[in-house]
């Protein structure tokens, strides 16, 4: 499902809105209750963090590296953990007080 590290890399311009900030994929924008749903989305996004960890740690031993799509992709990276962390929060179940 998700590109290799080098497409990542090569599209990592496609993440953002042409005001420069990223954007908010569809599938955690959406408004889903269901636990099964959100869990497929967590573990697609999962997928994407480690693939862009492996893209970074990559480009990082490159000594002619953009710097600034270096940089876009670790904003990606941590935009990805934000993500999960909210979808990982909408699995727990609110309790009354």
């Amino acid at each position: 499902m998700n590109p290799g590290w080098r497409s990542i890399a090569k599209d990592c311009s496609e993440w953002h809105t042409p005001d420069g900030d990223l954007y908010y994929p569809i599938a955690v924008s959406m408004n889903t209750n269901d636990p099964g749903e959100i869990a497929m989305l967590i573990a697609d996004l999962r997928e994407e963090h480690r693939d862009l960890d492996q893209a970074i740690a990559r480009l990082v031993e490159d000594p002619s590296v953009d710097q600034l799509r270096l940089t876009r992709l670790k904003k990606r990276k941590l935009k990805l953990k934000d993500w999960i962390a909210y979808l990982e929060s909408k699995l727990i179940p609110d309790l009354d007080a």
